[in-house]
């Protein structure tokens, strides 16, 4: 298993890991978890994937996509502004520079490799973990991010507890949540599976 940053698919395999992410998303968001979201020949897609955002994905050990976030910065459109803006205190994101916003976050956690009985999935942790390591990376220091009461437990429990934006609201049938995540050194440690690697680039040294 190892986690990978694409912003723009340059050769064939990124165009295929991107094409996988977008099915996964489908499978997850459509099928399991009956949101109404926009799918297209069985790939779910919205307006948001057309802002140049960077995504971190997880692949397991025969290549197939088995976790995925989407990441925008914070000071520009985000999810959270446009979307879910009854999230937020004052309906305002309070953005920075170096705030990114995640979203569209998800994980099959059906895939056998890395379930550990009584623990979180290992690509869940991996996904976690290249967060933070990407952020780092590229001089980002908070994540932004909505999500629902039951993932807010799982971040809890993962050691990554979130600082809520605002009060909990339901959203259609989802009681749901605004949050800042730290993208830090120390936060990175603690989330980083045993047997972790990664393609993001070396801490400190920005993508180009």
């Amino acid at each position: 298993m190892r986690v990978t940053a694409i912003a723009k698919a340059r050769t064939a395999s990124e165009m295929r890991i991107l094409d996988d992410m977008h099915r996964l998303r489908a499978r997850i968001f459509q099928g399991r978890l009956s949101w109404n979201v926009r799918c297209t020949d069985g790939r779910e897609y919205d307006e948001f994937d057309d802002l140049a955002p960077t995504y971190i994905i997880t692949l397991s050990n025969s290549d197939s996509v088995i976790g995925c976030a989407r990441l925008l910065p914070a000071v520009g459109t985000t999810m959270l502004g446009a979307v879910f803006p009854q999230l937020l205190r004052r309906g305002q994101l309070p953005a920075h520079p170096r705030m990114i916003e995640s979203s569209r976050f998800c994980v099959d956690t059906e895939c056998e490799e890395g379930r550990v009985d009584g623990s979180l999935h290992v690509a869940t942790l991996t996904m976690f973990a290249g967060i933070v390591e990407w952020c780092m990376a590229n001089g980002y220091n908070e994540i932004a991010t909505a999500t629902d009461v039951r993932f807010e437990r799982i971040l809890k429990r993962a050691g990554w507890p979130m600082q809520r934006l605002g009060d909990p609201s339901m959203i259609n049938e989802t009681r749901s949540v605004a949050g800042i995540l730290p993208a830090d050194a120390v936060s990175f440690k603690r989330l980083r599976p045993a047997g972790y690697h990664s393609a993001i680039p070396a801490l400190g040294k920005k993508a180009a």
